[in-house]
């Protein structure tokens, strides 16, 4: 944000990683509740997680609710499994769930009943995996094993190490491209170092398919944190040091690459309000797949209202009631009836499809209304009479 204090730049003087694992270590043994917001989970899906796994459960929402039956799911610090359980009865046997965290405690209690629930349902769609979130292409489980084999004594050892991490990034990646429908996570992106959250929305970005959903919730601020709020280390760990700016959270998703960026969710009652700063719960969904070339087929959209004009991340503005101008692409977008668009606008294609080896790039910068005989075509000169299909027994139309 241009001027203003973002938690992306924040600089302080202890480890926070270390903070952040050493703290939900514990969490993981003994239930904390200054970790969590109180979150009204569906309690269908409660049934069968163990206690253990629920009083250990560190969240601020559930972007759970937005996940439907047969998708693949990535569950960014996935903690004790709370979110990938219920995720594993929503998605059924014909989807997968895939929990990441870098904690070995948390990891060993989500493992621990994973065949018992696994029994409980009838299938077993989950997987635990070992690693950073801002780093999804590198399974530490694997870094391990090389390190338990080569142990580092040198410089050049360590220089072998970093080697090898950069093969298993290439080779043996823990998630790869393109390969996930869904990503949730439930208040951990902000526990992320602030140089490297850059980075965590652009592996976000990579391992989503084209078409795919971000939903996360996390905990934002409504004002730049105090310097004693930066550098208090609990506070980072208890998910306050390093929040996001309720604009800031949403900037990054646009910045990564997403698009339909939306706030499901806002907490009205701050979580917590220290130094006068409020902190609170924010839930955002966000698209991926508006890459690629823009080709002119000659469609419009029709924004529906109910605001006179509106502008989509691309800067495409629509006016209430009239044809815009659009490319084939955008006009998918839009008109996708799962997409974050659906029914707020309505697609016009030409009298006669465009083909696709026929179509010209389309300048998406420039703001652009479709006379109807783009449409219909310049030589268009029919003339109908009203349609029998009008009139019914109730009268005409």
């Amino acid at each position: 944000m241009a001027g203003e204090f973002s938690s992306s730049e924040a600089e302080v003087d202890y480890d926070i990683e270390g903070e952040v694992k050493s703290r939900y270590a514990a969490g993981a043994q003994a239930a904390e509740a200054a970790l969590c917001c109180p979150v009204d989970y569906d309690p269908q899906f409660l049934k069968i997680i163990p206690r253990e796994i629920i009083e250990r459960d560190y969240g601020c929402g559930d972007p759970s609710k937005h996940v439907e039956v047969g998708e693949t799911v990535l569950d960014l610090g996935s903690g004790g499994g709370k979110i990938c359980y219920i995720l594993s009865q929503k998605v059924g046997s014909a989807g997968t769930v895939i929990g990441v965290d870098m904690n070995d405690t948390m990891l060993s209690l989500a493992r621990k009943y994973q065949n018992q629930i696994a029994q409980s349902v009838g299938y077993k769609n989950t997987d635990f995996r070992k690693g950073k979130i801002q780093d999804l292409a590198l399974s530490l489980d694997k870094a391990q094993t090389w390190l338990d084999k080569n142990p580092i004594r040198s410089i050049d050892d360590v220089q072998k190490f970093e080697a090898e991490c950069d093969r298993l990034r290439r080779e043996e990646t823990l998630i790869a491209d393109d390969s996930i429908d869904v990503i949730v996570s439930n208040c951990v992106l902000n526990l992320v170092k602030p140089g490297e959250k850059k980075k965590l929305f652009g592996e976000m970005f990579r391992v989503l398919k084209r078409g795919g959903r971000c939903v996360i919730s996390d905990i934002v601020w409504d004002e730049p944190p105090t310097d004693a709020i930066l550098n208090d280390p609990k506070l980072w760990s208890g998910c306050i040091s390093g929040a996001f700016g309720e604009v800031e959270f949403l900037e990054m998703f646009e910045q990564a690459g997403f698009y339909g960026i939306e706030v499901l969710v806002r907490q009205f009652e701050p979580w917590q309000t220290i130094d006068g700063v409020e902190f609170r719960s924010l839930t955002v969904r966000a698209y991926k797949g508006k890459q690629g070339e823009c080709r002119e087929h000659n469609q419009a959209l029709i924004y529906k209202g109910p605001w006179k004009q509106v502008k989509d991340d691309d800067n495409h503005m629509f006016f209430r009631g009239e044809r815009m101008a659009v490319c084939k692409k955008t006009f998918d977008l839009m008109t996708d009836p799962n997409g974050p668009y659906a029914g707020q606008v309505i697609g016009v294609e030409p009298l006669n499809a465009v083909k696709s080896a026929d179509a010209e790039l389309f300048d998406c910068k420039r703001v652009a209304r479709r006379h109807a005989k783009e449409s219909k075509g310049q030589d268009y000169r029919a003339t109908t009479g009203a349609g029998a299909d009008c009139c019914g027994p109730d009268g005409c139309c």
